[in-house]
């Protein structure tokens, strides 16, 4: 006898579908667990202990999404990297207050559900989660049709980490005679997307296969390059208890809006821009979309993704440790006294 037709698909919404995709990726979820997860997947809730050891620990959660980025994903049909891109940026989130990630959750929301799609951006948050050390501990998928475009999905996650009350870092101990030191991203990372697609495929009339000028990388590849994680390199750092006052992940609102969230009111970070060579990509968006150059440093990254505060004391002892990974970083200006209450960036180039 063949099944009843399912009422419910037929209003677009597949169950079935659903449970055979959530099968098929238990496993891949399952090799991010940690010694910290105290059950399997597939309950109402996960759950996770806290790490034994820590004295006086506290919570760290942020939440965030991937944004319009995911446009680009569709665009080429490659969605293996945008679960990197989420996971990543809320590392680099909590990893400015001291924190180390102990579990994520994502949201998978999408008018279709489809299977491969689902388990390619699973492989991403995945892959992500073991490079951070750090348990994919559930999430959701939510099939809506009429509510998202055909084809298209959106993407969000929240992680939970932990630090020591005493290792907390505020960025209220940054002090004017502090140097300021960028962390390289390769590209936009999960921020300024609108733009870039409103320059480079509405004003330019390009697509995500043509080359990128100056460059052996198609304009898709540019767009897509993963959100780094700034984990490993500030961890070396925080384990070998080298004085830094205040950290900043370089995001949506750039530098004048991303760095003043970690400033004391009476000083000014200077920001010395010729210091580093932008990717080409941005480059290529200032000139095309002929955007001012303020504003790109407000909407993008610029090829800085994560900045450190630190005493000078600090800077030869950094640069040991850094050379030793072989992390690259750029010292990108000073922290200077705030005058007569103005912007607390400024660039002196």
């Amino acid at each position: 006898m063949s099944a009843k037709p399912s009422a419910y698909a037929a209003a677009g919404v597949n169950i079935d579908n659903k449970m055979s995709a959530l099968k098929a990726i238990k496993a891949m979820v399952g090799s991010t667990k940690t010694v910290n997860v105290a059950g399997g997947i597939g309950s109402f809730g996960g759950l996770c202990r806290l790490p034994q050891g820590m004295k006086d620990p506290l919570l760290v959660a942020s939440t965030d999404g991937v944004g319009t980025k995911l446009k680009i994903a569709c665009m080429m049909k490659k969605h293996d990297t945008v679960g990197q891109d989420i996971v990543n940026h809320c590392v680099n989130d909590i990893l400015v207050q001291g924190a180390r990630p102990l579990f994520f959750m994502d949201y998978v929301g999408t008018s279709k559900f489809d299977g491969n799609v689902f388990q390619q951006i699973v492989s991403g948050l995945c892959k992500a989660c073991k490079e951070n050390n750090m348990a994919l501990l559930g999430g959701e998928t939510a099939e809506l049709p009429g509510l998202y475009p055909v084809g298209e999905y959106d993407l969000t996650g929240t992680i939970v980490g932990t630090v020591s009350k005493k290792s907390v870092i505020t960025g209220q101990s940054i002090r004017a005679g502090d140097v300021i030191i960028g962390l390289p991203a390769d590209g936009l990372q999960t921020n300024g997307f609108s733009l870039a697609r409103r320059v480079i495929f509405d004003i330019c009339g390009m697509t995500p296969f043509d080359k990128l000028p100056g460059t052996t990388q198609t304009i898709g590849g540019a767009l897509l390059t993963v959100h780094k994680s700034f984990l490993k390199p500030v961890s070396r750092l925080l384990d070998n208890k080298i004085k830094i006052n205040g950290m900043a992940h370089i995001t949506g609102g750039g530098f004048p809006d991303n760095i003043p969230r970690v400033l004391p009111k009476a000083v000014t970070a200077e920001i010395d821009r010729s210091t580093w060579d932008p990717p080409t990509i941005f480059k290529f968006i200032e000139r095309q979309g002929k955007v001012d150059r303020d504003e790109m440093y407000r909407v993008f990254n610029m090829g800085v993704g994560y900045v450190l505060i630190m005493p000078k004391t600090s800077l030869k002892r950094m640069a040991a440790v850094f050379r030793n990974i072989r992390q690259p970083w750029y010292q990108i200006g000073v922290i200077r006294v705030r005058k007569n209450n103005g912007p607390q960036v400024i660039y002196s180039k």
